[in-house]
């Protein structure tokens, strides 16, 4: 046990998710961007008659699976706070009668 801690407990409702959870959320989010290619790809060949709108669909399908890995990749940032200590309750204690 460090010094530094004390004797009190840590709170860890606002713990950081684990590293599966971290994971599992980098993955959906990578299949859901690569996903969206396909029906750009789908959709300028549909579209090809016009031109402007069949290049406009392959030039954004171009660069989707480098903004994937990217964003996939990306760690969401560590927080840089103190953590926040339980502190006991304590409850005043009253001797004889108490008048508002």
């Amino acid at each position: 046990m460090n010094s530094h801690r004390g004797d009190q407990p840590v709170l860890i409702t606002s713990a950081a998710p684990s590293h599966q959870e971290q994971l599992a959320a980098r993955r959906r989010r990578y299949a859901v961007m690569m996903s969206l290619r396909i029906p750009c790809i789908v959709l300028a060949v549909v579209f090809a008659k016009i031109w402007w709108l069949a290049l406009a669909l392959i030039l954004l399908s171009v660069p989707l699976p480098w903004m994937a890995v990217l964003i996939a990749n990306d760690r969401p940032p560590r927080k840089a706070e103190t953590p926040r200590r339980l502190r006991p309750f304590r409850r005043a204690i009253t001797t004889g009668d108490h008048q508002p």
